[in-house]
């Protein structure tokens, strides 16, 4: 019985064997028929896949400070990828559009300044850069400014600025250089107590002088102290007494790049030259009384694309 049963169960084998191997043959022929109808399908089908274009960022824009005030200086950094690289970027807001530098490979810089006479709330800056366009809506923050009262001495009221020292104020002003000359934060450009703060405005013998705010930081120091640079940059302005600068007294104008530069007022003595290149912490001149001042101190202001802007902010950060 045994044997019989191993015989039909070797014979069924038998069978099965000799017909996987028949549908193996003929399989054989088949597959890669079968194979190829698959391959054309599929590539018939990604062929028939709508293409789907992945946006891309070309330019990113970076607001500094993101909250400003009255008076701060706004950075617009503009990121920009390799296919755009342009040097024709543009910043304007409002009526005003200002340069842009390129500060690194597709990175480029705009500074807007702000002042006390400007009204807080929203504006728009507007970019145009590698033929992409960003309209970005920004608060600006009021600031609350003191006012002084200020008795000039007889023979200094009322004094008025001449035609020449007006005139060399203007062009001070309007310099835009495009190396950036700075590196890092600002020095103070003295070590006396500080008497006046950026953006006060004022009475002059009981007149409140209309559209003034006071366009920098007082140092009062003894007569004779040191006054330093507070950061590199050219010599584009001395003048004194003697040349007309009744208002500015001996003064001296320094260029830091890109629309920033530095006046010191009131000197009683000019230890530099027009065209002269100066580091941060030389010493540039004396603290003095000449000019429309009360007494002996430094007046340090800081112009950002021709504006008088606070200066503190850059005393304590480092400006791209």
């Amino acid at each position: 019985m045994l044997c019989k049963s191993m015989m039909r169960i070797f014979s069924t084998n038998h069978l099965l064997s000799n017909w996987f191997s028949n549908a193996m043959l003929q399989n054989r022929a088949v597959t890669p028929l079968k194979n190829n109808l698959h391959a054309t399908s599929i590539l018939m089908g990604i062929a028939a896949l709508p293409l789907v274009a992945t946006p891309v960022r070309a330019l990113e824009v970076q607001i500094n400070p993101q909250k400003p005030l009255l008076g701060d200086t706004i950075s617009v950094i503009m990121n920009l990828d390799n296919s755009t690289r342009s040097s024709n970027v543009t910043v304007t807001s409002g009526k005003d559009t200002y340069p842009a530098y390129e500060i690194a490979p597709n990175k480029y810089r705009a500074f807007i300044p702000t002042t006390p006479l400007e009204k807080p709330g929203g504006r728009t800056i507007k970019i145009d850069a590698g033929g992409e366009s960003k309209n970005i809506p920004i608060q600006v923050g009021s600031r609350k400014f003191t006012v002084q009262r200020i008795n000039l001495p007889p023979g200094k009221a009322g004094v008025s600025a001449t035609k020449y020292e007006l005139q060399r104020a203007t062009e001070f002003r309007a310099v835009r250089s495009p190396e950036k000359l700075w590196s890092s934060t600002f020095l103070k450009p003295s070590q006396a107590r500080m008497s006046t703060p950026y953006g006060v405005r004022r009475y002059y013998n009981g007149k409140f002088a209309n559209d003034y705010y006071h366009r920098g930081l007082d140092f009062a120091g003894g007569n004779g102290s040191p006054v330093v640079a507070p950061a590199a940059g050219r010599v584009v302005l001395v003048g004194t007494v003697s040349q007309g600068f009744r208002v500015h007294g001996n003064v001296i104008g320094v260029d830091h790049g890109q629309g920033v530069a530095s006046i010191f007022m009131h000197l009683s003595k000019i230890l530099v030259k027009e065209g002269d290149i100066v580091k941060p912490g030389q010493l540039i001149g004396k603290i003095g009384a000449t000019g429309a001042s009360t007494g002996p101190h430094l007046h340090w202001g800081l112009y950002v694309n021709g504006k008088s802007i606070n200066p503190m902010p850059w005393l304590n950060v480092s400006v791209e």
